[in-house]
């Protein structure tokens, strides 16, 4: 029997079948995987119901649709990855301008 290993980090995407949200977590999951390619060891997409929509680094919350009352904008959560993962990593287009 060959051991299973888990990739580390190791990002979640719980997304709600009920509400259809497999291809928001989808798209979400892509984008994360071409922006941190070399920093992200696996990410999971993690059927759910009652529509639900988080995620999570490591088992930690990142993001909750339940509390943020919406989906996440992709800019803002490249920022939080990043923040976590690879703080020293600029985003390009994706960072925020200063005022």
């Amino acid at each position: 029997m060959v051991a299973m290993t888990t990739k580390t980090p190791r990002l979640e995407i719980e997304y709600c079948t009920q509400c259809r949200w497999l291809l928001r977590s989808a798209w979400t999951a892509q984008e994360l995987l071409t922006t941190f390619h070399e920093e992200l060891g696996e990410v999971a997409l993690v059927p759910g119901t009652g529509g639900v929509f988080e995620i999570r680094l490591d088992g930690e919350p990142l993001y909750s649709r339940a509390e943020s009352k919406g989906f996440p904008e992709l800019a803002d959560l490249k920022r939080l990855v990043r923040d976590r993962i690879a703080p020293h990593r600029t985003l390009g287009h994706s960072e925020k301008r200063s005022e």
